[in-house]
């Protein structure tokens, strides 16, 4: 049972030395209790208090591996309900199915082609987690087959999909060998020896049953034969019944630290349209499943979803931010134009895109301005004449260009006159908008001419 702030307190050393970030102990302890603070940041916790807290301040949502070395994936160890609260820290796993009706070669093509579902967003590399393995034939050798072919031609963690069928689990794991798939699943029927397997084989277990109370229960059968890596399906294949029952399960594993409920979930966007399996993925994803498997494998289906989850993670309170330096579009020479932005992610691609769009070879120079947008930056200090002079030294733009002439948004057109007294650059007032980059350079030629057409 979770202990309140108050008998955490009580536990603790009380010296209120703040060295774990809070004013007071209480304060600490308090954020213990709400699964919002580590006991490793008390320097003064002996061994007697980590034995007695240990169990109170592990985070209601216990951490499971998928796979092993690179393939590796983890999923739960999350803390809070809203995301504003501090933040939704491992991302949806995004599974997609490889049928086992499939032969040894069209098995090979189609988990490269499931490895290939790779994007660059912002300047993150995001894709699909893992390969499904389903068992559809009944040859238990069959399954055996693909999976022993997914594990050689994929680079992606394995999930073993053959419910209500022990014998092929079985065949698929000693496939799969050490890599530890996600086995699905003990079902009411085989629990016992479908735990007993994923036991053997060190591998997590998803466990299935039909509604809330059913699942309960069997989590508890499950659990007390020793097995603590879970992954639970509490059965709803409606969009309705995945809210409700995703909700349910964070809420009492986070707020009630129901022990049952205190595992990761796994989601099925069903066989059907395209477009209606990437809604109940986002709708899955939005609503806490840790793993959602889909059956598509086009890129046109997977690259919203990636979007979608990679917007969902990030942290609330800190905006996505690129490293400040100097950075090239194209191959700018000497006499290239050089652009002022902000670290902010979105501006600098869009400022980056736009500069590709007009064929100028040029370079570009994010300030590190915390990933805050210009006029943001401009507002709070963090885009003044003499940070951006501070910059243009450190960053050695000056030895690459044959020229003093910066280019900055037009937002900040009020720092020109200043930033030219401290900096000894002619300042170019840029446009407000980046989208307006091209017609700006086809105009002004501040710099290299434009490349070529063609």
């Amino acid at each position: 049972m979770a202990l309140t702030g108050l008998q955490i307190f009580k536990l603790l050393p009380r010296t209120n030395c703040r060295e774990c970030g809070q004013a007071t102990c209480l304060a600490f302890a308090m954020q213990l209790a709400a699964g919002r603070a580590s006991l490793d940041l008390c320097p003064h916790a002996g061994p007697e208090v980590r034995d007695a807290l240990s169990a109170a301040t592990e985070p209601p949502i216990a951490l499971v591996r998928i796979g092993g070395g690179e393939r590796a994936v983890e999923i739960g160890h999350e803390t809070v309900l809203f995301r504003h609260e501090k933040r939704f820290v491992r991302p949806t796993a995004i599974a997609v199915t490889v049928s086992d009706r499939l032969g040894p070669d069209d098995v090979a093509a189609r988990v490269r082609a499931i490895d290939n579902l790779s994007f660059e967003r912002v300047g993150q590399v995001v894709g699909v987690d893992l390969a499904a393995i389903r068992h559809e034939t009944d040859r238990v050798e069959d399954f055996a087959a693909a999976v022993r072919a997914a594990r050689k031609h994929s680079r992606l963690a394995l999930a073993l999909l053959a419910p209500g069928d022990p014998a092929a689990l079985e065949a698929g794991l000693e496939a799969a060998g050490v890599d530890r798939p996600l086995v699905y699943a003990a079902t009411e029927a085989d629990w016992d020896e479908v735990t007993r397997l994923a036991m053997r084989f060190k591998a997590p277990l998803a466990v299935y049953a039909d509604g809330l109370d059913n699942l309960a229960s069997l989590v508890e059968k499950v659990a007390g034969l020793g097995h603590r890596e879970l992954v639970l399906d509490p059965g709803g294949r409606t969009a309705g019944r995945v809210v409700a029952e995703q909700t349910l399960i964070r809420r009492l594993a986070v707020e009630r630290r129901f022990r049952p409920f205190g595992y990761p979930t796994v989601c099925f966007a069903g066989d059907a349209d395209r477009i209606d399996q990437i809604m109940a993925a986002t709708v899955q994803i939005a609503k806490y499943a840790a793993v959602t498997v889909l059956n598509t494998a086009d890129p046109a289906d997977v690259l919203p979803l990636v979007t979608w989850r990679l917007n969902l993670y990030t942290d609330p309170q800190k905006p996505i931010a690129i490293e400040a330096g100097v950075y090239e579009v194209g191959r700018p020479g000497p006499d290239a134009p050089v652009f002022l932005t902000t670290n902010f992610s979105l501006t600098y691609f869009c400022v980056i895109g736009d500069i590709e769009a007009s064929r100028t070879d040029a370079f570009v120079l994010p300030v590190d301005t915390d990933g805050t947008s210009v006029l943001t930056a401009w507002a709070a200090g963090k885009l003044s004449p003499e940070r951006i002079t501070a910059f243009l030294e450190q960053s050695g733009i000056g030895e690459r260009v044959n020229h003093r002439r910066l280019i900055i948004p037009g937002g900040l057109a009020a720092l020109r006159d200043k930033l030219e007294q401290v900096s000894g650059w002619e300042v170019l007032i840029g446009p407000r908008e980046s989208s307006a980059i091209p017609a700006f350079l086809r105009t002004r030629r501040p710099g290299q001419a434009r490349r070529e057409e063609g």
